[in-house]
């Protein structure tokens, strides 16, 4: 075990602790907005009401970016988790 490992290690540890702070907020929003466009879709169904299929709402564009920022802190992690893979194989 050198100070390659270490350094691989820890750096590696970082990223994954990054990574899933900044994807952890972004991602329960998305899902908190999916959620609730899918009971608005179900409620204007049942009302006999038909949604606008041309236009993009304020929700989908906020969904849209929440899930880019989730991908972006899960692609951080996974570097991470890389990293750390590699300080293991590296001897």
């Amino acid at each position: 075990m050198g100070p390659i490992n270490l350094v691989l290690w820890a750096g590696g540890v970082v990223l994954m602790w990054i990574g899933y702070s900044r994807a952890r907020g972004p991602w329960a929003r998305y899902q908190d907005l999916k959620v609730q466009n899918e009971n608005v879709a179900r409620y204007e169904s049942w009302r006999g009401g038909v949604r606008d299929q041309g236009g993009r709402t304020g929700a989908q564009v906020a969904m849209e970016l929440f899930r880019r920022q989730a991908q972006v802190g899960a692609l951080i992690a996974v570097v991470g988790f890389v990293l750390v893979f590699l300080g293991f194989l590296i001897r």
